[in-house]
């Protein structure tokens, strides 16, 4: 191929812009996809936080329960305490 000539220039010419398109097609490919696979990460680690997120509330409202009952038995106690003392006196 004799690139002196006009046709075997643009045959030349024709043939790096092919390659051209097909790197830079190639490098969009994959950076979308590391982009996608980022945002896949991203997206895991959110649902877990929500999860953990969850269970804390849970936890919490559990404790929450607990502490209300055992706030409620102690002043019973208190008022029969009271009560006792009341009768003593």
């Amino acid at each position: 191929m004799d690139t002196t000539t006009w046709p075997g220039t643009v045959l030349i010419l024709g043939l790096s812009f092919l390659a051209l398109i097909l790197l830079i097609g190639t490098a969009a490919t994959v950076h979308e996809f590391r982009k996608l696979k980022i945002s896949a990460a991203v997206q895991e680690d959110l649902r877990q936080l929500v999860r953990r997120y969850e269970q804390l509330a849970e936890n919490t409202m559990d404790a929450q329960q607990r502490m209300s009952n055992e706030l409620s038995d102690v002043r019973a106690r208190a008022t029969s305490i009271e009560q006792i003392l009341r009768t003593v006196e």
